[in-house]
């Protein structure tokens, strides 16, 4: 047996590792976190201290057994979980697990970290542990109990005020703000007309254009021009004086020195992987830590190919430099290396321990060398990261720029300019490997790349055309995950480790979604965001939120007591939360706004945030008559809708005519989008069907449709509950609790009504559904047993099983309950809240 427990983090990680240590080590997976605090109100004691109570995560159970159970019969147990605070939590956790079940008397616990999955960096760290640093767990524990109360707390406002099963989060609402800010700016902007003019130059050696740069004596601005006939006026007057020509007034050569990116730190592979390559950053990450815990590359084994890929640093470490200097000289020539190191200081101002930033473990594993062995998103990205790697230690690029002028004399009002840019590579340097991305582009963009003709001083060159053309100033782009994980960065918000979180986390609430690769804030983001900005303006501060990080990470040091920290942050804030349960109304707290009054009526027209989205309203709840409602359309915000276009609302539903059988037919907007009614039978309209255009014989024709699919859908019907119908992936029965495969050698349509319930009472029970059902399907099951008789054992074991699950049981009912009886409401004109 192993006399050495070594435990990491995931189990691709154990396997790499597995290999390096030899048999008098085991190496065990935790499978991430281990425990975390119980999902419960009073989980974190803010009257004792702060003191936290943790729960074994249950999908991790087997686990944490396993490594006990290899714990007790180790010598000496190493905790090798990930090197940064969450890793050294994770560590903690085990420990004290271990601890708590007397495994770790008379054994040492070493604490040991790495950085690259290599054999030289595992022994290394192996032979060198140190002891589990509880500063870093400090910190980490004031992460999460801070998470746990805003968490516990802000939710129960939202529900209360703005919408049932929202939540706010420390990090993720702050980051909202960002998106919706942004979107208040795009809303608020006023485009401006602004002209432009430019040269269309004739030269033997290349055709080339300048741009308008000096007018009526002095620069041209950006404003100078900002409508039609003054832009033809100035064009006119300009190709009247040039005369066909223009004179070359000054010729200006200028070189410079561009340096390459620093290597790659978490967020700005995250940017950067979103700019080329288009990844998101939770895709990133996970392509990032497949690279790093080991990919099989043939003869040689499972190798780590990255270093950790959660890091603030810019560093390299001594050995990696060499080797990468080594590389360089032999593939690109000694030419292509600078006299020493390139060293990068680190911009982050809340960064880290001192990691290495994100490298190849070896930059002799080529991109080339190692693509056989790579799927497409682990190539494109090892590829990125390399190239970065070896370019930021390659020398600069040296780049030339030529600036010619062109003076137009005569012109009334003053001499006018025209200049022409261009920029060429005199020599490549690390641009020969790698070239960073940028989100937008600038005016010198545009100048790369382009080659001048060789001009002179008093050279005139033949004049093709004057051009002015129209532009209109446009409004600041909204967040893209590259710039958004910049802005996080930025502000100081989050660390590199949850970026891709935070992101996730807005999209998986529905806070945001993406619109041409850009994230577009939902009305209940929106909502959230401004309830919060107006009545908890200091929790989603972005000074506030980074001063937060900074004394976690002053905690992270041992200079700062983590409880104090916690004491300063939950007195106020409880207080708040408190204050404003009581003080805000809901309408206010939703965006609720009055649009204006109803011609046929005259009764007030408002817009508002309700359980399942966003309506108008016709009318009070305090009139004589219920008020009427109607849901927006898609594509439609409850911050932009105008009263005319709320009154179009309200065209629904529709009454389109009779079907040939008598039965009215309608259409309207439902809970689950638009639907035709015909008698008793719905059909949802197909996404090119517009409710508020769609005629009778369109209507009819997908009614037809649905009868259609419904008849081909039931093969037999026994009359009590029990049927053979058609599923997607072929023929089944069902009693509407439990369904049930049909051997593939029967004919479903032969079954009888006998062997239907043979099968179903063989068949295992439905797995839960989003919304409970299984609780609510073992609740019928208890009660149509309930008459049979039970062994006293039996009895004892259900009491004890019965116990354990009720609360999860009770509520897996209710949320069924609630969702079905929402199910049969209608959503669209509606009378009555």
């Amino acid at each position: 047996m192993a006399k050495n427990l070594l435990i990491v983090e995931s189990p691709a990680k154990a396997k790499t590792i597995n290999k390096y240590l030899g048999k008098d080590f085991q190496v065990l997976a935790s499978y991430g976190h281990v425990r975390d605090l119980k999902p419960k109100e009073g989980a974190v004691d803010t009257e004792h201290g702060f003191a936290m109570a943790y729960e074994i995560i249950e999908r991790n159970e087997k686990h944490v057994d396993a490594i006990a159970k290899a714990a007790k019969l180790a010598d000496d147990i190493y905790l090798a979980t990930d090197l940064d605070r969450e890793g050294e939590a994770i560590s903690w956790h085990i420990s004290e697990i271990l601890k708590e079940r007397g495994l770790t008397k008379g054994k040492q616990l070493h604490r040991v970290v790495f950085s690259e999955i290599t054999p030289k960096a595992i022994k290394a760290a192996v032979a060198a542990p140190r002891q589990l640093s509880h500063d870093l767990v400090d910190a980490q524990q004031a992460r999460r109990a801070l998470d746990y109360l805003v968490g516990f707390n802000l939710s129960p406002v939202l529900w209360r005020k703005v919408q049932r099963g929202l939540s706010a989060g420390r990090v993720q609402s702050p980051a909202l703000r960002m998106i919706v800010e942004r979107e208040d700016e795009i809303e608020a902007f006023k485009a401006r007309e602004y002209w432009t003019v430019e040269a269309q130059l004739k030269h033997a050696e290349g055709d080339f254009t300048a741009r308008l740069s000096k007018l009526n004596g002095k620069k041209f601005e950006q404003f100078d021009l900002t409508n039609e006939a003054d832009a033809q006026a100035a064009r006119d007057a300009l190709k009247q004086a040039a005369r066909g020509r223009l004179t070359v007034s000054d010729v200006g050569s200028k070189e410079r020195k561009r340096r390459p990116a620093a290597p790659f730190t978490t967020s700005t592979l995250q940017q950067e992987a979103a700019r080329k390559l288009g990844f998101t950053t939770s895709r990133t990450m996970k392509v990032a830590q497949g690279l790093y815990e080991g990919v099989a590359l043939g003869s040689e084994g499972n190798v780590g190919l990255i270093t950790y890929m959660r890091t603030d640093s810019t560093m390299l470490g001594d050995d990696a430099m060499a080797e990468l200097r080594q590389l360089i000289a032999r593939d690109y020539g000694a030419k292509a290396l600078p006299d020493a190191p390139q060293v990068y200081k680190t911009k982050s101002k809340n960064a880290q321990e001192a990691h290495e930033a994100i490298r190849p473990t070896s930059a002799m594993h080529t991109p080339k060398s190692v693509a056989a062995f790579l799927n497409d998103d682990q190539r494109k990205l090892y590829e990125l990261i390399w190239k970065r790697t070896v370019a930021c230690q390659m020398i600069h690029a040296t780049l030339n720029t030529v600036t010619v002028e062109f003076a137009v004399r005569g012109v009334p009002g003053g001499d006018a300019a025209f200049r022409a840019s261009g920029t060429t590579v005199v020599d490549p340097g690390f641009l020969a490997v790698y070239e960073e991305g940028r989100d937008q582009k600038n005016a010198d963009d545009d100048d790369e790349g382009r080659r001048l003709p060789r001009l002179a001083v008093d050279e005139q060159v033949p004049l093709h055309e004057i051009v002015a053309d129209q532009h209109f100033t446009e409004p600041p782009p909204r967040y893209s995950e590259a710039s958004l994980v910049k802005a996080l960065e930025e502000h100081g918000i989050g660390r590199p480790s949850t970026y891709a979180s935070i992101i996730q986390v807005l999209q998986n609430r529905e806070y945001v979604f993406l619109d041409s690769r850009r994230f577009k804030p939902s009305d209940v983001g929106r909502a959230v965001s401004k309830f919060l900005t107006q009545h908890f303006t200091r929790y989603v501060d972005y000074d506030f939120t980074a001063k937060m990080e900074d004394e976690l990470d002053a905690v992270s040091r041992g200079e700062e007591a983590w409880v104090p920290l916690m004491e300063r942050f939950w007195l106020p804030f409880k207080q708040q939360v408190d204050e404003k349960t009581e003080s805000v109304d809901r309408s206010e707290a939703s965006g609720a706004r009055e649009l204006g009054s109803d011609p046929k009526t005259g009764k007030p027209v408002s817009v508002r945030l309700g359980r399942f989205g966003p309506y108008v309203a016709i009318g009070t709840k305090d009139d004589e008559d219920k008020p009427t409602f109607a849901s927006l359309r898609p594509g439609q915000s409850m911050h932009t809708i105008t009263l005319a276009e709320a009154l179009e609302l309200f065209k629904l539903p529709r009454q389109l005519g009779t079907a040939p059988n008598g039965e009215e037919v309608s259409v309207a907007i439902g809970r689950f989008g638009p639907f035709v009614k015909q008698g008793s039978t719905y059909a949802s309209l197909k996404p090119e069907d517009d409710p508020y255009t769609i005629e009778l014989p369109r209507a009819l024709q997908i009614v037809q449709e649905k009868l259609e699919m419904l008849a081909n859908r039931l093969i037999l019907d026994f009359g009590n509950g029990v049927q053979v119908l058609n599923g997607r992936y072929g023929a089944y029965i069902t009693d509407g609790e439990k369904n049930a495969r049909i051997p593939k050698e029967q004919e479903p349509k032969e079954l009888t009504e006998a062997q239907c319930l043979e099968l179903l009472a063989a068949a295992p029970a439905r797995k839960p559904g989003r919304f409970g059902k299984k609780g609510a399907t073992k609740k019928a099951a208890a009660k149509k047993a309930a008459p049979a008789k039970k062994t006293a054992v039996k009895k004892a074991a259900s009491k004890k099983v019965a116990a354990k699950k009720t609360p999860a049981k009770k509520t897996a009912a209710k949320k069924t309950a609630t969702k079905k009886a929402a199910a049969e409401r209608p959503a669209t004109s509606k009378t009555g809240a």
